[in-house]
């Protein structure tokens, strides 16, 4: 990836208590990116959310249900396009956006812009 470049952010709205083939549907999403080779990924939880159902899911005390995660993949707009449809088989209910973001760094520093710290 060329940096800066115009990158794709995937971000995909999902119940923690979501699955997918037996397995949660987070962990299924992450590891389809990682095969896929995407460039990366990161998964938030959510203390409170609501979607389709309306329902309010939210932290109470220390007992949770079914919490919003939050799916964040970015990488070039081509292969986000292909990924697409792998993300899309796997959700039942959920919302799935697709943004354009400009990418300023991507990895580790190199040996220059370590020494230049």
């Amino acid at each position: 990836m060329q940096i800066p470049s115009e990158g794709v952010r995937l971000r995909v709205h999902i119940g923690e208590n979501d699955t997918f083939e037996g397995r949660p549907l987070v962990d299924a999403i992450i590891a389809g990116a990682r095969e896929f080779g995407l460039a990366g990924a990161t998964v938030r939880r959510g203390i409170s959310g609501f979607g389709d159902s309306s329902q309010i899911h939210q932290v109470e005390l220390v007992l949770s249900h079914d919490l919003p995660v939050v799916i964040d993949i970015t990488d070039e707009p081509d292969k986000i396009e292909a990924f697409l449809p792998i993300v899309q088989q796997m959700i039942g209910t959920g919302l799935v956006t697709r943004d354009t973001v400009t990418v300023l760094r991507y990895g580790a520093a190199t040996k220059t812009q370590e020494s230049a710290c």
